[in-house]
């Protein structure tokens, strides 16, 4: 994946539902240049993949969604945006989810064009 993305000059890798651990040789030949987006307010529910679950079983107030670098260490990298998301104590991991998704489709656009301004501004890349 890595020598694919640098044969087309990738600048910005964006992980959206990508559920795999990025190698270290790729996230050396990216690094600061590779966003997530995660579905809770990190640190919440950080490290797998089941955070709404966690907000629910944990009985969270308000859970949300953050896009935040992707650096070595699983969900810890610096945080970018956040948008908080009310649990209701209707909600399902349905209907929990799906506002946690509306909330990552707007900051995850707005994520994307900071990293570019940053990323127009660096002498390393482009």
């Amino acid at each position: 994946m890595c020598e694919f993305f640098n044969s087309h000059a990738v600048e910005l890798v964006v992980d959206a539902g990508y559920d795999r651990i990025h190698t270290s040789p790729f996230l050396e030949a990216f690094g600061g240049r590779i966003i997530n987006v995660h579905p809770s307010l990190l640190p919440d529910f950080a490290g797998g993949m089941d955070a709404v679950e966690q907000a629910l079983k944990a009985g969270a107030k308000v859970t949300g969604a953050t896009v935040h670098l992707v650096t070595g260490e699983l969900d810890a990298g610096p945080i970018l945006m956040q948008e908080s998301v009310p649990v209701l104590a209707v909600d399902t991991v349905e209907t929990l989810r799906s506002r946690i998704h509306e909330a990552e489709y707007r900051i995850l656009p707005k994520a994307i064009r900071l990293m570019e301004a940053r990323l127009a501004k660096s002498p390393a890349v482009g």
